[in-house]
């Protein structure tokens, strides 16, 4: 009986504790100048390279804001055919504390991860069409002193076009628009009632100068449940400006991928 009335009292507590309504944060904005290399090796194999510059607003610095991030991805991909490419690779990322004032912290602390990625390409007359499941083991700590690692599963699914502007097919010199869609849900130990990481819907317009070098800026719309409180959510306005870069080591005549491995 004694138990019975514990657990209902403690039931009841804790549903009290717990807010009515869903909190939604005001937008942050950041800034993110993102490379992607991706460098043929064999008629099959390539090796991923990129790095991003990230960086976020904070009450001093708006807009533009502080380094938040420094990105470095790198993983070993295999075309599989002119639609399927894998990717299994490795994350270093730098994360620093963006807080003005930082008493009793660490200024910047390491997270790793470890990916593996799986893209499917579709061609239309006029455009192309990617799905994307990116899986990745994940590593991260705080920034107090005593702060622990602490492991998460992130999963990553990403619908995106290519829909060229001024040409009737993607190719040397084409301006083109590419709106995404990703979904990225988190499990771990310490992912309680916060499942859903970030949704985020991205817009970019970019240019193939030839058929290794592109560009592109566009505009993305984030939004996040937090880890230790599910019930708030983030939302984030970034700016996102893109270089792709792919050398082809072999010696065979530029040509564009028929798969187009970018971001």
């Amino acid at each position: 009986m004694l138990l019975s009335v514990t657990t209902v009292s403690f039931a009841q507590n804790e549903e009290g504790e717990r807010p009515a309504n869903s909190k939604f944060k005001e937008p942050v904005t950041r800034l993110w100048i993102n490379t992607y290399g991706n460098i043929r090796l064999t008629d099959r194999l390539f090796w991923i390279a990129q790095t991003h510059f990230r960086f976020q607003e904070s009450a001093t610095t708006p807009f533009l804001g502080k380094p938040a991030q420094i990105y470095n991805r790198h993983a070993i991909s295999y075309l599989f055919s002119k639609k399927f490419v894998m990717s299994l690779g490795g994350v270093l990322r730098v994360n620093f504390n963006t807080k003005d004032e930082i008493q009793n912290e660490k200024s910047a602390v390491p997270e790793w991860r470890i990916w593996h990625q799986y893209q499917f390409a579709t061609p239309f007359p006029h455009m192309m069409m990617y799905h994307r499941l990116r899986i990745e083991h994940r590593w991260t700590k705080g920034y107090q002193p005593d702060s622990e690692y602490i492991f998460r599963n992130r999963w990553r699914y990403m619908f995106k076009l290519k829909i060229p502007l001024n040409k009737p097919k993607l190719g040397t010199k084409t301006l083109y628009l590419s709106p995404e869609a990703e979904l990225i849900m988190q499990s771990g130990r310490a992912v309680i009632d916060s499942p859903m990481e970030d949704l985020r819907l991205h817009t970019s317009l970019g240019y193939i100068i030839n058929p290794r070098l592109t560009v592109a800026t566009g505009l993305m719309y984030s939004m996040g449940q937090e880890l230790p409180a599910g019930y708030i959510y983030n939302q984030k306005l970034t700016l996102r400006a893109h270089i792709y870069f792919a050398p082809d080591w072999r010696k065979v005549k530029d040509k564009l991928p028929i798969i187009h491995l970018d971001d």
